[in-house]
């Protein structure tokens, strides 16, 4: 990987999933306060019952630009992460102007991301898939669009799932592709020099 020039890196596609609250996280919160100030405002955190408050998505960048998001309905398996990227990932490629010149797919090690048919059609729709050693951190670059687009969508007062979507949007498409060519730059360098290669 030392010797590839800018334009691999440049054309190669970077996707993961990620899941959104309304309310923030699904576990626990610590908060720092004063004696008796546990009910004053700043302090409290809403909830939603029964897991309707957070949308789980799929995304895909490279340093030209983002792919469209994918909302997923229910848990994800295998099979639903096989259709998405039957669906989108040709297409996202094409949407960023990579895709002739596509020259690699990344996505982390999660189960559903290796299970056999995932890995089968990967074999033969995507140029190279990079490898990741197991147990390893997860160097994937989307993952600081994913942190930038949650700063963006906790500006907004959110109270239901279908508003949190059309934010998610709005927000998703104002990031601008020069944040995702400098994350890509940061990237390929951290990569070179984690990965040993």
């Amino acid at each position: 990987m030392l010797n590839k020039p800018e334009t691999y890196w440049n054309n190669g596609l970077f996707a993961d999933e990620r899941k959104f609250n309304i309310f923030g996280s699904d576990g626990s919160i610590m908060v720092w306060r004063r004696k008796n100030e546990e009910l004053n405002p700043k302090n409290l955190v809403g909830k939603v019952k029964y897991g309707v408050g957070g949308v789980l998505v799929w995304g895909c960048m490279s340093a030209s630009g983002l792919s469209n998001l994918v909302f997923i309905d229910g848990i994800i398996n295998h099979a639903l992460y096989l259709n998405i990227l039957r669906r989108n990932l040709k297409l996202s490629a094409q949407n960023l102007g990579i895709g002739n010149n596509f020259f690699f797919y990344y996505q982390d090690n999660d189960p559903k991301h290796t299970a056999l048919n995932v890995r089968l059609w990967c074999l033969y729709n995507c140029p190279q898939n990079l490898k990741t050693p197991p147990q390893s951190p997860d160097l994937n670059p989307i993952e600081h669009i994913w942190r930038e687009l949650k700063v963006r969508v906790r500006k907004h007062d959110i109270k239901t799932k279908s508003e949190l979507k059309t934010v998610m949007m709005e927000e998703w498409m104002n990031i601008d592709a020069e944040i995702t060519k400098k994350t890509n730059e940061i990237y390929s360098q951290t990569f070179k020099s984690c990965c040993g290669c």
